[in-house]
Parts: C-alpha cells; structure tokens; sequence
C-alpha cells in the first residue's frame, strides 16, 4: 500500500513549476474530464481535491467534493480511523451521470472504493461502498480507474501491493459492482504493482500500472508500465509476450530530468491530440507533487508512447492565432540582436524557424536565415522583455517550453521564468515585436504551428533512397501505404501529422517491407525514412 504523509498535504500551496501556469500542484490526479468548456481533474486530499482549467494550461482549485471537515459515515464502518484524506479518485461520464470513485484509506488494509454521483461536477451524491478489503482480502481496495469496453459494458480497475491489479464489472446504472465476480489481471503473490489504468485502442486494451516508491519527494521511485490483451479480462502481455501475471511489464514512462517518479496516468483526446495526465515530483521544486500533461502516440506495432513533445524536430512557421501573422526576423538580415516580430507571411526564410529537442518538451529555436537563436534580451525575466536573436550559448533564456492547448494550439514558456511569448497589447500590425508576459489566455499568447520540412535524422539528407517505393499514396486509413526499400541494418520510419506532431516513431532491422500508417485519419501526413547513410521525408495522403 502507498504511504499518505504531510508532505503530500502541503502539496496544494506550491505555485507551479515551468510550464503549466497557475496552481498545479496535486499527487494521484484524475483523467481529465470537460464540462461546458472547463476542464477538470480530482485528486489525493482532503475532502477530495479539485483543480480546474479552462484551457488544459492554466489550473485553479474549485471546490472539494465534500464538505470540509465532513465525509460520508458509511467509510468509518469499512476503514476505522479515516479522518476525511481521499486518496486517488477517478471521474467518468456514464449513462447520463459523472461517476467519481475514491478510496478511503489508512496506509492498508481495510480499505474500501466508494463512489458520489453529479449531474454538474459540482453538487455531489454520495453512493456509498463498491469494493472493500478486510485485513485478510488478498486485495487492496484503493486507486480506482473505469473503463469501457467494445460493447459498452464498463469496468472498474484497482489494488495496490500485495497480489496486484484486480477487475470488476460495474453496474452502469449504479455505479456499483454488476456482480461478484473479480478477475487478477497483474500481480503475483508479493507485488508492488498499484495506480491501474486501462486505455482501449483499436483491437487492444492496454493496462498501465505504477511500481516503486511513491509519496517520497526526489526520492521517489514510481514509474509505469504496461501490457496489453485483446480481452478486458486479459490475459495482459508485455512487449515480450510475457504474462503481467508471471512478472511481465513494459517501461513506458520514468524519472528524466526534474521530472521524478511520475505516476497515476489518465487519457484524454481532444481535437484529434492525445493527452496524457499525471503526476511527478517536481526536481526543480523540492519534489512538490505537480500536474504533468504530456502527448501520447502510436507506433506501427499499435503500443503507445509518451513524450513531452508534442511536435517534430524540423522546419516550421509560427503563425499567431489571434492576428495571424508569423514570427518573423524583423529586417530579414538574420543579424545579431535583430528583433523577433510577427509578420505576413510571405515565405521567407526569416520566417522559418529551426526547433531542435532538448529534452522534455524543451526545445531551442533558430531563425533559418542566419542561423541565430530565440533569446529573451538580457535574459531577463520580467514582464515586457522583448525576444531577438542572438548566439546560442545554452541559456534558459534561449530555451523554451511547448504546451498543448485543448484547443490544439501551442504555448511557449520561457525556461527562465516560466513568462510566455505574446504579440504584446494583442496588436495585429505587422513589426509588432514579441516579448515575455504572464500568461493570461489571450489568443495573442497562442501559436499554431506549419511543418516546412523535417529535422536531419541520417547523414546525408537526399530527396530519395536508392529502391524506395511507397505505395498506394494516396492511401485509404484501413490499409495504409507499403514502405519497399533495401534491407538496411536499421531503418527508422516516423510519422509526422500537419500540426507537427510525431503520431508513430518506429525502428525496423533488416526488413525490405514495411507497413505503416494503418488507422490513420483522413489528412496529410509527412512519412520521414532514414537509414545509417541517408534521410527522406515524403508527403502522403490518407482517404
């Protein structure tokens, strides 16, 4: 079972760190879930905690779902000493009703899963108990996930340690168990495995779990893995084939950089992009418990992947959603010290911009002409601080931050303060210079990305490869297009949609045969080959 301390209830005062704005401090959240244009997640606290968005970038708490100091009775019943913390809870949309689940819980067993229906996300009814563990169930009833299958029916995933993760069918007009009836679908005798989740994708049901420490600050251990089945009931296999149930699992998400022990994953799509929700232990903020939202894909072997770059290296124009103008080197010299403006686009190579990854959803910008570096003068941090180029010399002030909008359009924090890049006043005249403010939502602090071409991945970049034919293109999304090229040693194959976003990164040893782009939508598409010797991107159509 997880520990519940002290450091994880003064979590919630912690202001943000970079990139989301506002109060994003929360252990155990939610799936995000939409109301009426606001966006809302639940997580660990008293009373069960509650934070809100109107963009999936800025977050604020609202109110807890229950009273303060009150919870219902029946809980001090099933779980003696529970005082009114609510560990992981999880909302759902179901026959008409939002569904929160939540575990009441000591630190073990007994424990009990209790459920509060609403018609609004704000007044809620309590339900009463779902599941519970004695101090002999074999079982913990804690970390409750929902979702639904093939046919409409819905399930609900838990446990924590000792034999793993469990399964039960809900009642979809209760909320409550359909029947007696659980299924172990991981775990063994003697497992860490905890913080279930359940993602249906085409003909698989992928179950992701948590392992490690968790609740320790920068000493935390958590990190998810995974498996799949074509069942809801399993059996679960990992990437080997090898059964959750016989020690299987697939690592799909760790600790890197400030990003420590992240866990208790959620799913949201929106306007055709993946949201991945969690939490981490924020390194660069004493291991404060902090809201992470990062973007999910799909590779050609229908697994997913997470990532915190939610576009591909390569060329792009930065057009602002509000004016419509791009991002423009004003003067069109490439010089040093030169401002960063918006202009029309005209197709200019001042116009164009290099994004190159660092790490984590960082990411340096370049201006094609010239070569020069995004940079924030003097790298201040204040309000009003314009943007020019300059040298890269590695500088937070020249790295910046991209997050997804629900809307789908990007917004850029600056690694040295966390202020955004805005088109200042929301002027819409061309030569307006770009500066660093606090983000307010406005449009003018939005950008809509348009791929030109894609970053070198080989040594030579060439407008073909010897022998390579893709085809049919154009392509209906059921069959895809077949890849034909020699045998390589290693062949890298990404697939790229017109926002930028990398949707399949695939690697092939020895294969002169590949097929890809298999349930794609109907759109454009980049597909970008590489070899050891050589680098190809090609356009292809999906009907």
């Amino acid at each position: 079972m997880k520990t519940f301390t002290l450091f994880i209830i003064s979590l919630f005062v912690c202001l943000s760190s970079y990139a989301l704005q506002g109060l994003t401090g929360i252990h155990d959240p939610s799936t995000i879930i939409k109301r009426n244009g606001v966006y809302h997640v639940f997580g660990t606290g008293a009373q069960i905690y509650h934070l809100t968005s109107t963009d999936l970038i800025n977050w604020t708490t609202a109110s807890t779902v229950f009273a303060s100091g009150t919870w219902p009775s029946w809980i001090n019943t099933y779980v003696s000493g529970f005082a009114g913390t609510f560990w992981a809870p999880e909302c759902v949309y179901m026959n008409g009703r939002y569904y929160l689940y939540y575990a009441c819980s000591t630190g073990g067993r007994p424990c009990a899963i209790g459920v509060a229906t609403s018609t609004d996300l704000s007044t809620w009814t309590d339900q009463g108990v779902v599941v519970y563990s004695t101090t002999s169930s074999t079982y913990g009833s804690i970390d409750p996930a929902v979702f639904a299958d093939a046919s409409g029916n819905y399930w609900l995933t838990f446990g924590s340690h000792l034999t793993g993760i469990w399964l039960a069918q809900l009642n979809t007009s209760t909320g409550k168990r359909l029947n007696s009836t659980l299924y172990n679908i991981a775990g063994s005798s003697s497992t860490d495995m905890e913080a279930s989740y359940v993602i249906r994708n085409g003909s698989y049901y992928y179950l992701f779990y948590n392992r490690g420490v968790c609740c320790n600050g920068t000493s935390s251990t958590y990190y998810v893995q995974m498996g799949r089945s074509t069942s809801p009931t399993g059996p679960y296999v990992d990437k080997n084939g090898t059964s959750l149930l016989s020690g299987g699992g697939t690592t799909v998400l760790n600790t890197s950089g400030n990003y420590i022990g992240p866990g208790q994953i959620g799913y949201y799509q929106e306007n055709g992009f993946n949201f991945l929700s969690y939490h981490y232990y924020d390194g660069n903020n004493s291991g404060t418990p902090t809201l992470g939202v990062a973007n999910v894909g799909w590779d050609s072997s229908s697994w997913p992947f997470f990532t915190r770059d939610w576009i591909a290296a390569g060329r792009y124009t930065i057009t602002n959603k509000n004016s419509g103008l791009v991002w423009d080197a004003w003067g069109c010299t490439g010089a040093s010290l030169q401002a960063i403006a918006q202009g029309s686009s005209a197709g200019l190579t001042c116009q164009q911009w290099d994004f190159t990854a660092l790490g984590n959803g960082v990411w340096k910008i370049t201006c094609a002409l010239g070569g020069l570096a995004a940079d924030v003068y003097n790298c201040a941090a204040t309000n009003s601080t314009p943007l020019d180029l300059y040298a890269y010399w590695g500088g937070s002030c020249q790295q910046f931050k991209l997050e997804r909008a629900g809307d789908g359009s990007l917004v850029f924090s600056s690694m040295n303060g966390n202020r955004v890049v805005e088109v200042p006043n929301a002027s819409t005249t061309a030569g307006q210079q770009l500066a660093l403010y606090d983000y307010n939502g406005c449009t003018c602090q939005r950008w809509n990305v348009s791929l030109i071409s894609s970053a070198k991945l080989a040594k030579t970049v060439t407008d073909t490869i010897a022998g390579l034919q893709i085809f049919p293109n154009p392509a209906s999304g059921a069959q895809g297009v077949t890849i034909s090229l020699p045998a390589e040693q290693l062949t890298r194959i990404r697939i790229i949609n017109a926002a930028g976003t990398v949707i399949s990164d695939q690697q092939f040893i020895h294969q002169s045969k590949i097929n890809a782009a298999q349930g794609l939508p109907a759109g454009l598409y980049f597909i970008q080959i590489s070899t050891k010797d050589a680098a190809v991107m090609k356009k292809i159509v999906i009907q």
